[in-house]
């Protein structure tokens, strides 16, 4: 059974129309969502989290679907996002005092083990926490009641890459230990580049690529040559390309097939997520 399943989603929002045919996000792994600002990345977080409502489709979490207000489900899931919403006056021990007794599943245990780690001082405010800070203590609430699923929206935004690398490291140990499945958004493809195991791709409300991390890495190059080797159809080879003094850049989705057509008169190299991304945006 997947954790999150999406049949024939639709969402309009204003000019903006979101439409998810199919996407299943496997149990027990870390899926990458990315895609550039605008292109339905939080409202599907939304629809999934029942934030707001879908205009048609199914969306079910490990088989269930929301009903007016599914409390069952809602125990099921941690959320870290780019804006909290707890009260920023409060004192981090009156937050978790707040939410703590909504969770049955709450481990206080748990709680306690990761303020110590990540020497959080529950006596300050919330206000008073350098980002960094904000966001482990985000991690721990989401992670102090056993959830089975972690949707994480732009969590590490604006972090430097110290406090990243610690909040993916602890992200990477926990749903080891408890099978969870984390579905993360995030523009910061480095991220992902080091923890997804899957990736889904979206891009002006519609899903463009998704399958497992590793294996699009491998379909995917980065392809220079000359200029003279661009035609109508070497053209159908390349997402999309540019042209310098030089030549040619442009990026394939099918190495196999791009080596049959450009032979050894171009230059393959690796791509990154941050490449991919780039190339499909702007094809």
């Amino acid at each position: 059974m997947s954790a999150i399943e999406i049949s024939n989603v639709t969402k309009t929002l204003n000019e903006f129309e979101l439409n998810i045919e199919n996407l299943n996000i496997e149990k027990g792994f870390i899926t990458g969502f990315i895609g550039p600002n605008g292109s339905g990345k939080t409202t599907t977080i939304k629809l999934i989290l029942n934030m707001i409502f879908k205009d048609s489709g199914s969306i079910k979490i490990f088989g269930k679907e929301y009903k007016s207000d599914d409390i069952d489900i809602k125990q099921m899931i941690g959320y870290v996002g780019d804006v909290s919403g707890y009260i920023p006056e409060s004192k981090l021990k009156d937050i978790k005092k707040g939410i703590s007794v909504f969770y049955k599943n709450w481990d206080e245990k748990v709680y306690q083990k990761y303020v110590e780690k990540f020497k959080l001082n529950e006596n300050k405010r919330y206000k008073d926490l350098s980002k960094g800070q904000q966001k482990k203590f985000e991690l721990v609430m989401a992670l102090s009641h056993h959830p089975k699923i972690i949707i994480m929206d732009e969590p590490t935004a604006n972090l430097d890459p110290l406090v990243r690398n610690e909040f993916l490291e602890i992200l990477q140990e926990h749903i080891e230990k408890e099978e969870a499945t984390v579905f993360y958004s995030t523009h910061i493809t480095s991220d992902l580049d080091k923890v997804s195991d899957y990736l889904v791709f979206i891009y002006n409300g519609k899903i463009i690529f998704k399958g497992e991390r590793d294996i699009i890495l491998d379909n995917h190059r980065i392809i220079r040559g000359n200029k003279n080797l661009i035609d109508n159809d070497t053209k159908k080879e390349l997402v999309s390309f540019k042209e310098n003094q030089f030549g040619f850049e442009g990026l394939t989705s099918n190495v196999k097939s791009a080596y049959e057509v450009f032979g050894e008169e171009v230059v393959y190299d690796k791509a990154n997520l941050e490449d991919i991304l780039m190339y499909y945006t702007r094809g």
